[in-house]
């Protein structure tokens, strides 16, 4: 619950409302504890009170256990045997909107970036590559920049490493050793990559936070 005068109120304590001032939550924090102690209601709390703040709030959520604030709640026994120890008589429930993100867009609005905007060390580690072909790799990223290549999607990737191992020799001379061995390295682990489906994170439109908030 948002209250203009103490803040954010995100847990309840001995002494009343347990509140966060909203200048101050940009910080980082920890919501720790055993299994069933209240973590994911914690965050729901939380998110509800940024949401009636005005606030929008991006939530990683694997599970679906955050999902609820979509819809308003309603009374239980345990709920009524809880209000009279934080104070409240008649509470009134509602729902916060809430819009869902999905990477394969089968249950939600689809999550993608582009290859461009995940850049050459990242998808170094996402494709686990030696030293050598991200060394390859660094010069593909330099020679799509300068020839105004669009790196969106895994093909844009792949017909750009083909570009540079057909004109390795010219290359080379510039950004030093193109080897074949390297890009095909390369183009295996990003055939990996896609038959697990990781082609469907790749693409347009790239997904934008401060966009997506003022939708």
């Amino acid at each position: 619950m948002y209250d203009s005068t103490h803040g954010l109120w995100i847990a309840h304590c001995e002494n009343g409302p347990l509140s966060i001032v909203g200048k101050m939550a940009n910080r980082h924090g920890l919501v720790a504890g055993a299994t069933g102690t209240g973590k994911t209601v914690t965050l729901q709390v939380m998110a509800e009170s940024f949401c009636q703040a005005g606030v929008p709030c991006f939530m990683a959520d694997m599970k679906g256990d955050l999902s609820g604030i979509s819809q308003a709640g309603r009374t239980s026994g345990f709920i009524e045997k809880r209000m009279p120890e934080f104070g409240i008589e008649n509470p009134q429930f509602q729902s916060c909107p809430v819009r869902f993100y999905d990477v394969f867009g089968e249950q939600g609005h689809p999550m993608r970036c582009t290859i461009s905007q995940m850049g050459p060390q990242l998808l170094t580690r996402i494709l686990g590559l030696t030293d050598a072909q991200e060394g390859v790799l660094n010069i593909m990223f330099r020679i799509a920049d300068e020839r105004g290549l669009l790196l969106d999607d895994i093909k844009d990737m792949r017909a750009c490493l083909t570009y540079i191992s057909q004109h390795a020799s010219e290359y080379s001379q510039v950004y030093g050793n193109i080897a074949s061995v390297s890009v095909g390295g390369i183009q295996r682990a990003l055939l990996t990559l896609e038959n697990e489906g990781a082609d469907k994170l790749f693409g347009q439109p790239s997904f934008d936070i401060p966009r997506a908030a003022e939708a």
